[in-house]
């Protein structure tokens, strides 16, 4: 006769060990194992991983086009609707996972609700806002070069007097010191003006890297005897290039520093396609976008993904 009084067993995937029968049965039970920590979301073929290195915003399909081509990275559609473009670029340090995005349109508020998807779904160390630029100084801000930014005055805010009399508050704002002193050394490395030739096709066989301050606000600057010009230049001297984004990335930066949480650095990185005059076009566009995208894979060395 078999006397069951020892055997305890509840739900599934429990194992039973030792003698499991009798007045004195002892049962051992063990959970069924989680597997591995889960970092991958989705089915087989739909899988993604949070917290990559670099997360990239552009704006312009030439700019998305010259990250892609420059890294090779592959189309991902996420559930939803959104898409994305991921790879990895091997640098003697490490290998770097990198995910691009590109907002609906122009302006600061898009580029934060692009810079929200990418934080929602990849959780970047690392944001980067590349492409095209306006050149404010000829001779640095020339057809081609690039301008490497871990600095952003944001010109928009103002005050209209009665008499019309119009005064602009700028806001000032500096990447994570990690992120400058990536970039600095960078320059020790390079020199300053870092002099390169890329060879990818429609690009500047020759141009220089300068590091420099980006103007940011939303309006097209097409004059070259706009009082912004002469607000940015006034303001800093080193205000080397103006676009409509750089400013809703130091923002959202900002606006998030507050949680618990490491905070992601920021880079600015823009290809100089026209020197925001009457003489501004589409022409140059990419030309700027794959030399900025070039220069982003020479930074990966110097910058920092865990700050």
């Amino acid at each position: 006769m078999t006397d069951n009084r020892g055997i305890t067993s509840r739900g599934s995937g429990n194992t039973f060990s030792n003698n499991a029968i009798g007045d004195h049965a002892k049962v051992s039970v063990t959970a069924p194992s989680p597997g591995p920590t889960a970092r991958l979301n989705g089915s087989a073929d739909n899988q993604r991983a949070t917290g990559w290195d670099i997360g990239v915003v552009t704006i312009l399909s030439e700019e998305l086009r010259s990250v892609i081509d420059e890294f090779g990275l592959e189309r991902h559609r996420e559930p939803g609707g959104l898409y994305f473009y991921r790879g990895s670029h091997t640098t003697p340090e490490s290998t770097v996972r990198i995910v691009a995005t590109q907002s609906q349109s122009q302006g600061q508020r898009s580029a934060m609700a692009a810079l929200e998807n990418l934080r929602r779904h990849y959780d970047p160390r690392l944001w980067v806002l590349i492409g095209v630029g306006g050149g404010l100084h000829r001779e640095h801000a020339r057809i081609g070069n690039v301008i490497v930014s871990t600095e952003v005055v944001y010109y928009e805010n103002r005050k209209i007097n009665p008499n019309g009399d119009v005064r602009r508050r700028g806001e000032h704002r500096q990447s994570p010191a990690a992120v400058v002193h990536g970039v600095n050394a960078f320059f020790t490395q390079h020199g300053t003006p870092a002099r390169f030739s890329n060879q990818l096709p429609a690009a500047s066989a020759d141009f220089e890297v300068f590091p420099g301050v980006i103007g940011s606000g939303e309006a097209v600057i097409a004059d070259g005897g706009s009082e912004i010009r002469s607000y940015l230049t006034d303001y800093h001297e080193k205000v080397l290039a103006v676009d409509m984004e750089a400013g809703g990335l130091s923002q959202y930066w900002q606006e998030n520093s507050v949680n618990g949480d490491a905070n992601p650095g920021w880079i600015v990185i823009r290809g100089i396609s026209d020197n925001a005059d009457e003489e501004k076009g589409h022409g140059f566009h990419e030309l700027a976008a794959r030399n900025a995208a070039h220069v982003l894979r020479l930074l990966l060395p110097d910058l920092p993904y865990d700050c």
